[in-house]
């Protein structure tokens, strides 16, 4: 393991390797997503309008998710709920938030929730996965000693390397997802695949974490990951009658052509002295 999340320093400013592969992970997926709307005819603005607004509200979900877990010390230690660069976000608080805020920005613009959660899921999964790495140099999301062949040294002992279990686990879930978002299907199911496929690998990888946040005896990941199921089959019970994205019947937008102009048969005063000179 490295002694060091630094990245690098540019004179007194630090980049850790968290931010930055949780920056590169939001860009990479901004580009997919981008891609695919335009494939789907989408407004990009208006995607763009949605990742301004979720992308930070999630960010603040994640800090007063993980602050709400921990409110034995926060209690005592009030001024470090603002100090998110001393670490402390919790996924789980980002994806409530923003799906929160996405739905009330959908309600209020008359949009289709489900159509743009669809096309914004794939590219959450990627995200963490990338950004799972970012614990890898933080020494964080570690499990229990195991003797597995693949055990990483952390914190004095071979442990169950988890933070590397959900990576893997978040790529499968996104490769899944994008393939789904490129076959016909209804509106919603991707989305709805996403909360029951992230939380089933997100409850079980949670069994082996050492440091998990807890709801009174329980662990929050685990319970959170539950219900996340439970919605997710019922919104798979619910969207029988949507209507169904058959992208195969997705034609590109037409090509403006400009219309050829039409030779005329009369001569100018300029042409006619070309002749006679």
């Amino acid at each position: 393991m490295p002694d060091s999340g630094i990245a690098f320093q540019i004179g007194s400013i630090t980049i850790r390797w968290y931010g930055l592969l949780i920056a590169s992970g939001i860009a990479l997926g901004f580009f997919l997503t981008y891609k695919e709307a335009k494939r789907q005819h989408l407004n990009t603005d208006e995607l763009a309008n949605i990742l301004l607004l979720i992308l930070p509200i999630g960010i603040i979900g994640a800090r007063l998710y993980y602050v709400a877990c921990n409110m034995g010390y926060y209690g005592q230690h009030p001024w470090q709920i603002f100090q998110i660069w001393r670490g402390g976000l919790a996924i789980h608080g980002a994806i409530i938030a923003a799906v929160l805020t996405g739905i009330l920005y959908a309600w209020g613009k008359k949009l289709n929730f489900f159509r743009w959660a669809d096309l914004l899921i794939p590219a959450v999964s990627l995200a963490q996965a990338i950004g799972r790495w970012g614990n890898f140099f933080n020494q964080e999301a570690y499990g229990y000693p195991t003797t597995v062949p693949w055990a990483m040294y952390i914190a004095g002992a071979y442990r169950h390397p988890t933070f590397l279990y959900e990576s893997i686990w978040d790529i499968v879930v996104f490769i899944i997802l994008y393939k789904l978002l490129h076959r016909e299907h209804k509106i919603g199911s991707v989305f709805a695949s996403y909360l029951i496929l992230y939380s089933i690998g997100r409850f079980f990888i949670e069994m082996l974490r050492t440091d998990s946040l807890m709801f009174g005896p329980f662990r929050a990941a685990m319970l959170i990951s539950g219900i996340g199921v439970l919605v997710g089959v019922f919104i798979l019970s619910r969207i029988r009658k949507n209507p169904v994205v058959d992208v195969a019947k997705i034609q590109p937008a037409p090509i403006a052509v400009m219309p050829k102009r039409k030779k005329t048969n009369k001569t100018t005063k300029t042409d006619y002295m070309k002749k006679r000179g």
